[in-house]
């Protein structure tokens, strides 16, 4: 019996070293953040600094719920995740404007089952919330027997007015509810970011949004990405076994 449970020990052991993260997410969390040649990067491209186990950054620039879903990017990850890995999703940049003028990536107003239909480059499309967009990924990344953070989005630059200013869009807000709603674990990125931010002070996180006010340079990627990580160990998240950088700034929210 008690080799049996040393076996047992050793796979679990193995099973938890194999597991990788996927992150799934819009120019924020992307390589290059905004676009090759500008000084900017996302912050995935750092989370894997601070874990045990590797990152796989499937975020792209431009995207919101809705055209990650439509592009099928979701449906990559979810074939691709085995028992034990761990999807990050964070959205909420690009996920606003009007249906009216579609660019592709507006979701349906509401917050629960509401749809609006639409045509897109001569397609028609029903369009749904964005708290179901991110359910109806992590219910489908669960089946698969992989675990889900759902993340809210990262602040544009909160010293943009010249004194320190940050209130979560309504899509973090939503994002708590797409978690809630999908069972899964949740991070306030934005929340953790911004209070990084105000501790940093006006010129150096000036210094992070060389281009706009969305768009981080490296160190800013690597501030939001250390945000991430403290987010990640106040929340006992899934990933939360796996980080090795225990010791980033900030306190719980």
């Amino acid at each position: 019996m008690v080799a049996v449970n040393f076996l047992r020990l050793a796979a679990m052991s193995q099973a938890a070293s194999a597991a990788t993260v996927y992150l799934a997410g819009d120019s924020t969390m992307a390589k290059n953040g905004g676009g090759s040649g500008t000084g900017t990067d996302g912050w995935g491209q750092y989370l894997a600094d601070s874990l045990s186990i590797p990152v796989v950054n499937n975020a792209i620039g431009g995207r919101s719920a809705r055209s990650f879903t439509r592009e099928g990017r979701f449906d990559t990850i979810i074939n691709t995740v085995v028992s034990g890995d761990i999807v990050v999703i964070e959205f909420g940049h690009n996920d606003g404007g009007s249906l009216s003028t579609d660019n592709g990536r507006t979701d349906c107003g509401g917050t629960g089952d509401e749809t609006c239909q639409t045509v897109y480059n001569g397609v028609a499309e029903t369009v749904l919330t964005f708290p179901r967009y991110l359910e109806n990924a992590a219910n489908a990344i669960k089946s698969k027997g992989a675990s889900v953070i759902i993340s809210s989005q990262t602040p544009n630059n909160p010293f943009e007015s010249g004194t320190f200013v940050y209130s979560g869009s309504r899509f973090v807000g939503m994002a708590a509810l797409a978690a809630s709603n999908a069972g899964v674990d949740y991070v306030d990125h934005g929340q953790y970011t911004a209070n990084a931010f105000e501790a940093s002070g006006a010129t150096t996180v000036n210094s992070y949004f060389p281009n706009d006010h969305t768009h981080t340079s490296n160190a800013g990627a690597l501030a939001v990405a250390d945000a991430f990580v403290r987010g990640v160990l106040c929340g006992q998240t899934a990933l939360t076994e796996f980080v090795t950088n225990t010791n980033v700034a900030g306190s719980c929210v």
